[in-house]
């Protein structure tokens, strides 16, 4: 039976329920400390490409051991990668949407709505 699709604000609930049960909010928590959170994911992202680690590459941990497979093979091996830590980052924003009371979802549309309106390359910056 297929799952039905949830919505970005159903993540963000439970991305926030998850980190609660889990302690992740014992201690308050600044929103500096909580972008600075979000910011340590991009970089690890950035480490695993630097190490030459291909986009879509995943590979597993447990215990210190490193197993490649191309699907999780158990539940408690901890998926690494680029695309894990990509998720990661998403995770937190949703834990932080959360925590904060952002309704993402429609801060996702205004936003992609709004952008589908500027002009190609808008601003000029360089990488």
């Amino acid at each position: 039976m297929e799952q039905p699709i949830k919505s970005i604000n159903q993540f963000v609930d439970e991305a926030h329920k998850n980190a609660v049960d889990k302690g992740w909010h014992d201690e308050p928590r600044s929103f500096g400390d909580v972008i600075a959170l979000i910011h340590s994911e991009a970089s690890e992202a950035l480490e695993d490409y630097r190490n030459g680690h291909a986009f879509t590459e995943v590979w597993y941990e447990r215990n210190g051991a490193v197993y490649v497979a191309s699907q999780q093979p158990e539940p408690d091996m901890k998926p690494c990668g680029i695309p894990s830590e990509l998720a990661d980052i998403v995770i937190r924003v949703f834990d932080a949407c959360g925590k904060y009371g952002v309704d993402l979802d429609t801060a996702i549309h205004e936003k992609m709505a709004y952008n589908a309106t500027r002009p190609h390359r808008h601003g000029g910056k360089q990488l």
